[in-house]
């Protein structure tokens, strides 16, 4: 993901956990706060209940992934930190991407109209 895509100090996140909405399925749980900016951010943040960090490291690829080849069709104008839940670590990339792309466009429908 590119640097102006991405949420990196935690006071950003911070922002998005206080005043965002929170959403959930199975694998993931968003929180998403709209702006009034041009602009899209998205932040990975996965707990160490996932185990070493190859671990960790590995959802949070994956998560990044489907991120950057789908921003476009994400639409503008919102923050969101995306948490993995502890199952995703057996799921196949495709019902993860499935999965996330579900619950985002959910929720932009709920927050954004």
């Amino acid at each position: 993901m590119n640097k102006e895509i991405r949420l990196r100090k935690n006071r950003e996140f911070q922002t998005v956990y206080r005043r965002g909405k929170n959403f959930w399925n199975r694998n993931f749980t968003i929180f998403i706060r709209p702006t009034n900016r041009k602009k899209v951010k998205f932040g990975v943040s996965v707990t160490k209940k996932f185990g070493k960090a190859n671990k960790r490291n590995l959802i949070k690829r994956r998560i990044k992934e489907i991120i950057r080849l789908n921003v476009c069709d994400l639409g503008l104008g919102y923050e969101m930190v995306i948490l993995p839940k502890k199952n995703t670590l057996e799921i196949d990339y495709i019902e993860l991407e499935r999965s996330l792309l579900r619950l985002i466009n959910f929720a932009l429908k709920k927050v954004l109209n």
